[in-house]
């Protein structure tokens, strides 16, 4: 695209070229400015305007309601794919073959095994310990037992790294479940796919046999999917920045995990669930907290509602919805918790002050209601959010040192005090 973006500073004017996506997003490339313009920079807080980098992973129109991996929609792959092809697709770009894919699952069992040791890490925490600060601990962790640094020129040493991860991670997820519901750590079976392993490793008990609801587990597998990646969100840039430092893939990733523990990022499901609890506690009054989301006065925030980048409805929500009905119904479930989500949805769907907003309730509203039907602890919601993520993590770190991107560096404008004399403290 040969136009540009014109800039005027007093006198000056500046010139910038117009950079066009593929799927006709503009951006204006402003790595020259501070050069050119002795020193003027952008500021954009939360970075709501600001394009960190180019990447051909994930596409994301908040307006319309999109959502694809890689070219790929959102809702023809939760439909039709498994989550390690879906995880595949993220990291190398394309859908596996029959071959590609019963090998990299292969590669990942081989790879699952994780150090004995990092379970006295794991015995040192208590057990009143979030698990997502045990997730990031372990997986810190992980890099003091693969110490040496990956090539990324090299494909071996790469692919690698992620199938270690990708066997690896499960298992600390599990491990931390078990050490809340005070249950012996394990590996699972190898004789399991990876969405059933993660679940027989998180709830199978020593003393019966474990089975797999294929209910659950189709709604396990479209929830990891629907979470693998959201394009440059919170935690993804964190993962992107931390490794531009250079800094090791586990090491980036455990970055990754603290910055999604945040309730405005993946905490926000567990926050959805702290709020039902509220509300029941409250007496179960819908309505009338539905009201006081309406009140401008009231500093009652409807957790699960709407989305900072979706303006219309979230299109893993219409997906997870379907899902979420479909494990209540199996399991038939009789929780007064999951009785006030039910209500607030369907007040939420009919009442004109949400439907005209498009506050509808979102992928993490859903995703609550599932978790807790399965059985997992609040606490672990994130952590199952986590797991989903992984993949889109990895693909966004390869992405980014493949690319050869520069150290990530914001800039600022300072607004503290100017040049003060230092007084002896006897003066002061």
């Amino acid at each position: 695209m040969s136009e540009t973006a014109k800039l005027k500073i007093g006198d000056n004017s500046y010139e910038f070229p117009l950079i066009e996506g593929s799927e006709n997003e503009l951006a204006i490339d402003i790595k020259t400015l501070r050069g050119v313009s002795n020193g003027v920079i952008t500021i954009d807080p939360g970075y709501k305007n600001t394009g960190a980098c180019k990447s051909a992973i994930t596409f994301l129109n908040g307006e319309k309601g999109v959502l694809r991996y890689r070219g790929y929609s959102i809702e023809d792959l939760a439909e039709k794919a498994n989550f390690l092809e879906v995880a595949y697709l993220l990291i190398f770009g394309e859908l596996p073959t029959k071959d590609q894919l019963v090998k990299f699952h292969a590669d990942i069992k081989d790879k699952a095994i994780v150090d004995d040791d990092v379970r006295k890490i794991l015995d040192a925490f208590p057990k009143t310990a979030h698990p997502m600060g045990i997730l990031s601990s372990l997986t810190s962790a992980l890099t003091a037992f693969n110490p040496s640094s990956v090539n990324v020129d090299s494909d071996e040493e790469m692919y690698q790294a992620i199938v270690k991860i990708m066997g690896k991670l499960p298992v600390l997820v599990s491990w931390a479940m078990r050490k809340i519901n005070g249950l012996p750590l394990n590996y699972g079976s190898n004789s399991l796919g990876y969405v059933e392993n993660v679940m027989s490793m998180m709830f199978s008990k020593p003393n019966e046999e474990y089975t797999i609801n294929p209910i659950v587990r189709d709604a396990l597998n479209k929830l990891l999917i629907l979470h693998a990646d959201h394009e440059q969100n919170c935690s993804t840039s964190t993962v992107r920045i931390v490794g531009s430092s250079h800094a090791g893939l586990f090491a980036s990733l455990s970055a990754g995990i603290s910055a999604l523990w945040g309730p405005l990022h993946g905490g926000a499901n567990q926050a959805v669930l702290e709020m039902l609890e509220a509300i029941k506690e409250d007496g179960g009054d819908t309505k009338k907290y539905m009201a006081k989301a309406k009140d401008k006065n009231d500093p009652f925030r409807l957790m699960g509602f709407g989305h900072r980048v979706y303006k219309n409805f979230d299109p893993r929500a219409k997906i997870i919805k379907v899902a979420a009905d479909q494990v209540l119904n199996d399991l038939g479930i009789d929780d007064p918790i999951l009785d006030v989500a039910k209500s607030l949805e369907q007040e939420a769907l009919n009442d004109p002050y949400f439907v005209d907003r498009k506050l509808y309730p979102n992928v993490d509203f859903y995703s609550g209601i599932i978790y807790r039907a399965m059985g997992i602890p609040v606490e672990m919601f994130t952590v199952m959010f986590a797991l989903g993520r992984l993949p889109g993590w990895i693909a966004q770190w390869r992405e980014m040192r493949l690319g050869k991107e520069p150290i990530g560096r914001p800039r600022q404008i300072y607004t503290g005090e100017t040049l003060r004399e230092f007084k002896a403290v006897q003066k002061r």
